[in-house]
Parts: structure tokens; C-alpha cells; sequence
């Protein structure tokens, strides 16, 4: 993201808050991996944070972070979240932890999601993206700063949706992984997925979520994305339980966050908390947790109690009033 901005305005100053000064070093001296000239890189709060206009937040969970860091953030500085997840023990999302930990309840705050892999955005690829703010004219002011002829930003006012869908999408995408590593099919994938969409949309909605939402680009088209396509941290979490690897032997070998793993944990509590029934984002916090194994999983989905089908309610519900007007 900091590329995609610094890159429209070769006058723009962007600052680069990093914790490790070797990398910091990379990107003063060499620009590693093609970073406009116009970024610097520091391991100083205060310099990255003086005089800036909007800070992108890009560390997951990060509260202990943002504490220490609190005193250099001016309060009307917006902060426009790329973080995506549910902390464990407390279920706040990003739009909670940011204000609290910088001690300050009216921190303006942006969410940024939607279908994207940060590779085709350097590759400047045609993507498209949502910003969402409670406050019309900053989601506005945003979307001017990041829409480029590469990248499309539609704005939305539902925070709660964009950020419940783009933290649960990680979570689904362990599921399709799981899947494709166990070779059940494209049949039990589509089922699986779409199964799964619904369990997004019926927490989301119970929260507050618009179902416009969830069908749109931060909702289904991430949820498509992470699923679907070889580059998704998750999906590739998934598919190697799925072979039957070990999480911890996973994890070990990573070194990018798979939130889907953190935020699994979360789906119980937020499901009990709602009375959402989430029998495929539940399997998967079951089986982060060992409880279960993925082939156990499956069984346990494939035995569920048969339901009827929504349209096939919605005919009936239908067939009923015509008989009533009828007589």
C-alpha cells in the first residue's frame, strides 16, 4: 500500500514504520523489491508520525503496539486498517482494538478490504477494493487517496460487515483448503463454500452486518479469492491439514501470518454469543484446536440433519398465500 500511494504523486512523502532496522536500511539504500523513490523507511514512531495526514495500520493484533506508539499519534489522525481478524479473548475487531489502545474512543478509523493479493497490486493489476468509515466524507477522502487506473475503491458506511467478512473469509478459506488436500472434489468444495458464505452472512447480519455487504466485493468477492486461488496464506494453511501436516509444522514454516488460524478460535465463542449455528467455521476452530481431525470433520458435516432448501421454502411459503387469496 505504500507503493500503490507513494507512486501517484512523486512529491507525496510516504514514511515506512518498521521494527527491524536492517530492513529499514534495504529500502533507504537499495528501494528493495521496487518501492518508489519517494518512501523511507525508519524504526522511529515519532518521525514516521510527524505531520502525517493518514497512518496505515498493517501489524495484526496489535495492541501492545499501538500503546507504545500512542503518544506520537495526533488524535485526528485517521487510521485506515489493512489488519484483518478477531483478537481471541476479547472478539474485538480491528475498529475496537485501534481506538482503545491509543486511548482514544474517536480515533478516525477506515477499514480497507476486498480481493486483493499485494503481489498484483505491485504487478499494478486491475483490483478493486472497499474503503469503510462511519464518517461519509473520510471513507470519500480516502478513496481519492489510494483509486488509481489500477485500483477501484468503492466506499461503504457498514464497518461491522467489511470487517466481519474479511476476518471470517480466512477462516473459510482453511476449510477449502482442507478439501482440496483431502481430494474431495469440486463438489464437495462448491457445497463447502457456499455453506460457508451463508454462515458469514447469518453471524454478520446478527451483528449488525448489511447483506448487501456480504454479497459484494469484501464479502463474497475476498471469500472467492481466498478460497480459490494457490497465493492465499490460508487456503494453503488448509490444504496442508488437509494432506495431514501437522499445524504446528505449518506455522513453523511460515513466514507470513495466516490470520485464519488466530481468528478460528473466535468463530465458537462469536457463535455461541449469537446463537448462530456455524457447523463448517466451528469444524475448523475444532480442528485448529485438535479436537478433530479432518477426515472425522467431514463425517461429522455429512451427517448433519437434512434441511430444506431456502427457494424450496420460499416456493412453498408462496404456493400457501395463492391458496389463501384463492379461497
Amino acid at each position: 500500500m505504500a507503493a500503490q500511494v507513494a507512486a501517484k504523486k512523486a512529491d507525496l512523502e510516504v514514511s515506512m514504520l518498521l521494527r527491524d532496522d536492517l530492513v529499514c536500511r534495504s529500502i533507504n539504500h537499495s528501494h528493495i523489491n521496487w518501492l518508489p523513490e519517494n518512501i523511507t523507511a525508519t524504526t522511529s514512531a515519532s518521525d514516521a508520525l510527524a505531520g502525517a495526514d493518514f497512518c496505515f495500520h498493517a501489524v495484526p493484533f496489535s495492541s501492545s503496539f499501538l500503546e507504545g506508539i500512542s503518544t506520537h499519534v495526533d488524535p485526528k489522525l485517521p487510521f485506515i486498517s489493512l489488519s484483518k481478524g478477531l483478537e481471541l479473548n476479547t472478539l474485538r475487531t480491528m475498529s475496537q482494538i485501534i481506538p482503545q489502545a491509543l486511548g482514544n474512543p474517536r480515533q478516525p478509523f477506515i477499514v480497507l478490504s476486498g480481493p486483493s493479493f499485494a503481489i498484483e497490486l505491485m504487478n499494478k493489476l486491475p483490483t478493486a477494493m472497499v474503503v469503510a468509515s462511519k464518517d461519509k466524507k473520510l471513507a470519500a477522502a480516502v478513496q481519492q487517496l489510494l483509486a488509481s487506473p489500477n485500483l477501484r475503491i468503492s466506499t461503504s458506511n457498514d464497518v461491522t460487515g467489511v470487517e466481519i467478512a474479511g476476518a471470517l473469509k480466512n477462516v473459510l478459506a482453511i476449510a477449502a483448503g482442507i478439501v482440496e488436500g483431502m481430494h474431495l472434489g469440486n463438489n464437495c468444495m462448491a457445497a463447502l463454500v457456499a455453506q460457508g458464505c451463508s454462515e458469514i452472512r447469518w453471524l454478520a447480519t446478527k451483528m449488525g452486518a448489511k447483506p448487501t455487504t456480504l454479497s459484494g466485493l469484501s464479502g463474497s468477492g475476498d471469500i472467492m479469492l481466498t478460497c480459490f486461488v494457490n497465493l492465499s496464506r490460508n487456503r494453503n494453511v488448509g490444504l496442508r491439514l488437509g494432506s495431514g501436516e501437522k499445524l504446528d509444522e505449518i506455522m513453523n514454516s511460515m513466514n507470513q501470518v495466516a490470520e485464519g488460524v488466530s481468528t478460528a478460535g473466535a468463530v465458537i465463542a462469536l457463535a455461541q454469543k449469537y446463537h448462530v449455528k456455524m457447523p463448517v467455521l466451528t469444524a475448523v476452530a475444532r480442528i485448529i484446536d485438535n479436537e478433530l481431525t479432518p477426515k472425522k470433520a467431514v463425517m461429522e458435516l455429512m451427517n448433519l440433519p437434512q434441511v430444506i432448501h431456502l427457494t424450496s421454502c420460499l416456493i412453498l411459503f408462496f404456493m400457501i398465500n395463492y391458496f389463501i387469496l384463492q379461497t
